[in-house]
């Protein structure tokens, strides 16, 4: 089979959030920073594999993801449609919408936003052996059958074969020709309103039965926000962490996920590799402000050009230090406060700290938009109130920016001073904007 078709990721966003309880769609519901929906728009714009995305949304609200898709900057989405009354409904929309060209389609609940890249790549991937896949892991809990019992209650009727049992997931994917003739028999099936089917394989299944649908392994991240518990279990997943292997908003941030804005992610292998640190440094230009030995060598160890300026508390010094550099592919600046309180802070110290991260981004944003690049701010370390403040106003600072600067193609993310220089490649080497790794 073809393994060049077009994929296509349909974001099916048509619910209302009744069970969660929230007064507008659930999928609009903001968690972790941005809403549920951008998180997973975010997941189909940064994989390589998806060319284009279209977003199924509960009617009344399209003019809102408009927007949010705009601010967001996700170019993938080429198509906005208002969903149908049942969840049938709206994919029967979505694939009339994508017209007459053969594609590979995945079928994704847009309140799934903690989907992992690595699925994404294997539902393509299996596309192009296969014409259906079902994401689906093994259930850990035993499945029981209901029967009625004496005076209304329910007993247990049989224990099915856990062995054999698998909870279905999404993405779903699809050859599109035949998940459209599936749907085409369905619609014309005068039964199946009255007893449609609880997702697209399952009209497949029943329509179509001739048609393996393969199994491609999910993952229990890949929960489905439901339920009101469901939202604060996706927030802390959503939350940044660090570790050796760095994660943003609840994803390896060697995943190439755009984190706020959907700016396209440029690396094809994974990131905290050497061969993803090549890719994303070799022949590159990095300017450090600041100082920092540790990043400066590792960045150099693996083939970048290396700048290093002790001082950003000049804004016309930093201007003229990036004007001299040629092309700037990434800029750094990292906050190097002395122990002290704010009371006990020189002039300049207070003036570096407060201003340093602004007057460098103000500096290298010519020359990033150009170039495509990276702006990383590394916070201040300590607890002192000058400190804090810094730590504070640099993270908001680097949210900002990655909204701000998301039409200009320029990547902006922020760490803390404790994050290893290693977890600071990372995240240059990664296709993500407006992570904050803070620990």
């Amino acid at each position: 089979m073809n393994s060049r078709l077009r994929s296509v990721g349909v974001v099916l966003a048509g619910g209302v959030g009744q069970r969660v309880g929230a007064g507008t769609p659930k999928q609009l519901v903001k968690l972790a920073g941005r809403t549920i929906l951008e998180h997973t728009i975010a997941l189909f714009e940064g994989s390589a594999e998806i060319d284009e995305v279209v977003v199924l949304m509960t009617p009344g609200f399209a003019e809102p993801v408009r927007e949010l898709v705009r601010e967001g900057g996700f170019h993938k989405v080429v198509q906005i449609v208002e969903g149908g009354a049942t969840r049938t409904e709206s994919t029967w929309r979505a694939l009339r919408a994508l017209g007459p060209q053969e594609c590979n389609v995945l079928l994704h609940d847009a309140v799934r936003p903690l989907l992992e890249p690595r699925i994404i790549t294997e539902c393509v991937r299996a596309l192009e052996r296969h014409t259906a896949v079902e994401v689906a892991i093994a259930s850990s809990d035993t499945v029981l059958v209901a029967g009625p019992g004496p005076d209304g209650t329910e007993i247990v009727a049989d224990v099915l074969d856990r062995s054999r049992l698998r909870r279905a997931q999404t993405p779903q994917g699809f050859r599109l020709s035949v998940i459209r003739r599936a749907y085409e028999l369905a619609m014309a099936d005068p039964e199946f309103a009255g007893r449609p089917a609880t997702d697209d394989c399952g009209v497949v299944l029943r329509y179509l039965p001739e048609v393996p649908i393969v199994l491609v392994p999910g993952s229990e991240r890949n929960m489905k926000v439901t339920h009101p518990i469901d939202l604060s279990i996706a927030e802390q997943l959503l939350r940044p962490v660090v570790a050796d292997e760095p994660t943003v908003s609840g994803v390896p941030a060697v995943s190439g996920i755009s984190a706020v804005s959907g700016v396209p992610a440029v690396a094809s292998v994974p990131a905290g590799t050497p061969d993803g640190y090549r890719q994303a440094l070799a022949g590159k230009t990095m300017a450090v402000f600041g100082g920092d030995d540790e990043l400066a060598a590792l960045a150099a160890a693996h083939g970048a050009r290396v700048l290093a300026f002790p001082r950003a508390d000049d804004p016309e010094a930093v201007a003229k230090a990036l004007a001299g550099a040629g092309v700037v592919d990434h800029v750094v600046h990292v906050a190097d406060l002395p122990p002290g309180t704010l009371i006990e802070a020189a002039e300049e110290t207070v003036a570096a700290g407060c201003l340093g991260a602004i007057n460098v981004a103000r500096a290298a944003h010519p020359h990033l938009r150009e170039s495509g690049g990276r702006l990383l701010l590394r916070t201040a370390a300590g607890d002192t109130s000058l400190a804090v403040s810094v730590r504070a106003a640099t993270t908001a600072l680097a949210r900002a920016l990655a909204a701000e600067w998301a039409a200009d193609g320029v990547r902006v993310g922020c760490v803390s001073a404790r994050t290893s220089a290693r977890a600071c490649l990372d995240v240059l080497a990664s296709g993500q904007t407006g992570q904050v790794l803070d620990t």
